[in-house]
């Protein structure tokens, strides 16, 4: 059974169809999906489903496009949040230096503060860098409360990861292994050991081959899973396996529903 770390059901592409969705997922033997906030009321919204669906888990936490939204309820109310048994890690975090949706500076200083909170709430943190690489390194590499946590849509070069797992993060994997253009993805995966790797669709954007171009959901995580298979070499059920035993180590999973 696979493991989905790194899901969007809250969002409004999933209105008209959420509980299909999710039952897809079953059918195609996906049996948990890690719900991930990009702002406060994303948050609340990722913790009610959590709280409603037994294999739905949340992360709370505010994307650094939303950066310029924190205010100074923002933090307590995540704090509030993230008492429900449900939330199991505190992100999407990090940095975007391609949209700059938010100011760098401030990009920068919230995503700080909210290491520190993670730190303070004894939470993994779900990690956002888009080209931003050395800048979120050496974030982390100062993050003194750290609770360990995953690089979550993995865009990095092999020398990046290994800075990585050298502070006890995982490396997660989306749908853009299976794009004809992502060589150096597949470097990656080919490099890193199975033990280290989570996969993610990050529904419902990044949809694999073959059905690249449609919104993305959970139930497409498997085709990750076979590319990483072809890439190492490996019986798809060793990735399969490994890669849900990673996620629920990393989150604290139960083992079983």
């Amino acid at each position: 059974m696979l493991i989905d770390s790194h899901a969007h059901l809250e969002l409004s592409e999933f209105d008209a169809d959420r509980e299909d969705v999710i039952q897809r997922a079953k059918e195609n033997g996906v049996e948990r999906i890690v719900n991930v906030g990009i702002n406060l009321e994303d948050s609340r919204n990722a913790v009610a489903m959590a709280e409603r669906y037994d294999n739905i888990y949340a992360a709370v936490g505010v994307h650094p496009h939303d950066a310029k939204s924190i205010n100074e309820t923002t933090y307590d109310s995540l704090r509030k949040l993230s008492e429900s048994d449900r939330v199991v890690a505190y992100g999407e975090i990090g940095l975007d230096f391609f949209r700059n949706l938010s100011p760098k500076d401030l990009q920068i200083k919230r995503f700080g503060e909210q290491l520190e909170l993670a730190g303070e709430l004894g939470l993994p943190v779900i990690i956002h860098d888009r080209e931003a690489h050395s800048e979120t390194v050496e974030m982390l590499k100062g993050w003194k409360g750290r609770s360990g946590g995953v690089i979550h849509c993995f865009s990095g070069d092999y020398d990046m990861a290994v800075k990585c797992l050298d502070m006890g993060f995982y490396i997660s994997i989306p749908g853009t292994i299976t794009y004809k253009k992502s060589e150096t993805l597949r470097d990656v995966v080919r490099r890193v050991p199975i033990d280290r790797l989570l996969v993610e669709t990050d529904c419902p954007f990044l949809s694999p081959e073959p059905k690249r171009g449609k919104r993305n959901e959970p139930a497409n995580v498997v085709y990750t899973a076979r590319r990483i298979a072809q890439v190492k070499g490996l019986p798809f059920e060793d990735v399969e396996r490994i890669t849900s035993e990673n996620t629920r180590n990393v989150f604290g999973l139960k083992m079983t529903l």
